[in-house]
């Protein structure tokens, strides 16, 4: 990770983040003024994803705390990583937690007290949906290796036999099959990847990554522009943050024997079925994502992303409001409001213990 590149990465945050904290202001169902006497600044940066959330979290928040000021710039997850190790935000959202490597000497939290780890906490679950554009067409089945074929243009024509025999009684085009996907580095691609990769072996031969394997298929920058393109084009498929899907037609993916459609109830259930990877600090809780589960009622192409803050502050002030902001995020009613405003699916109850777990350790050095 490029540290240097911290600076200049925070003062653009800055900038973007002010559009956002006062569009936040403005915009969605607040809760009533609590009097609360917490005040000052916290920053935030990284995933995009995580923008319509933080939306919603900011203007709940500070309209319960008027005193406090919440920024998040939605940069993109690796510039929040590298904002929150090189101290320019206070937190980091991000669609993949740091890794191993990157815990073990490779990165140096500035912004942290000496000897401080951090938390990482899965707070935001949104399903991905596989999107199409058929004339006359709302729904279709695939199992993940007619998924991969798609999108690996193994499979090219909607009426081949594989996406027929999945779909008995619709009548499916000779058309071409045109397969969208992200031109930048996304999370949501590295998401939608782990998902091939994991769930398709024998099909999607390349490994999880944010950025697309294949030279082929159309790319487009960003969600919009994969939403825009599928939306505009014809015999078009992408994959996009399921509260983007609009009017477009969405799959309902292969699990055991049943075929799921996205919901935010299946898509949190698959983070239930998944273990926390091994190894980390007790408030790590970075998942390993068991996206070939066959478990009934489970929808496996899923975004999780993370908030990410030190245990240890050197400012006591700055450690009261994240632990503050943190513990609003992660309650029911945080997770409410982040459902109403980005489609996302509450945490469930157990892992809610381990969350409130974890932010209790979020303090001040002495």
């Amino acid at each position: 990770m490029n540290i240097k590149r911290a600076g200049s990465v925070a003062a653009m945050a800055v900038v973007g983040a002010l559009v956002l904290s006062a569009c936040a202001a403005n915009e969605g169902e607040a809760p009533e003024e609590t009097g609360a006497s917490l005040s000052g600044t916290l920053v935030g940066a990284g995933s995009s994803a995580v923008g319509a959330a933080q939306e919603s979290w900011i203007a709940a928040f500070q309209t319960a705390n008027p005193d406090v000021t919440v920024s998040y710039d939605p940069t993109g997850s690796g510039a929040g990583r590298e904002t929150f190790a090189g101290g320019g935000s206070d937190f980091a959202g991000t669609d993949r937690a740091f890794n191993d490597e990157e815990l073990n000497g490779g990165v140096e939290f500035v912004g942290c007290a000496p000897d401080s780890g951090i938390v990482q906490l899965p707070l935001y679950i949104s399903p991905i949906a596989v999107i199409f554009q058929l004339e006359g067409i709302d729904s279709l089945n695939m199992t993940a290796d007619v998924i991969a074929g798609i999108f690996a243009e193994q499979i090219t024509n909607w009426n081949d036999p594989a996406i027929a025999a999945l779909n008995e009684g619709v009548e499916l085009p000779d058309l071409a099959i045109t397969p969208v996907h992200r031109s930048d580095d996304s999370g949501t691609t590295e998401n939608f990847t782990d998902y091939l990769a994991q769930a398709a072996p024998s099909v999607w031969t390349y490994e999880a990554d944010g950025v697309w394997p294949l030279d082929s298929g159309e790319a487009a920058q960003g969600t919009s522009g994969v939403v825009d393109a599928v939306t505009n084009g014809t015999g078009t498929i992408g994959y996009a943050d399921a509260s983007r899907a609009g009017d477009l037609g969405t799959v309902s993916v292969g699990v055991g024997d049943e075929f799921v459609p996205f919901s935010p109830e299946a898509a949190a259930a698959v983070v239930d079925a998944s273990p926390f990877v091994e190894g980390r600090a007790d408030y790590d809780l970075s998942i390993e994502l068991a996206r070939d589960t066959t478990e009934s009622g489970v929808y496996p192409v899923v975004l999780v992303a993370y908030l990410v803050a030190c245990e240890t502050y050197t400012d006591p002030a700055k450690a009261e409001l994240v632990k503050a902001y943190f513990t609003y995020m992660a309650s029911p009613e945080g997770q409410a409001d982040a459902q109403a405003g980005a489609g996302s699916a509450p945490i469930s109850a157990a892992l809610f213990e381990r969350v409130t777990a974890a932010i209790e350790v979020i303090g001040a050095a002495e």
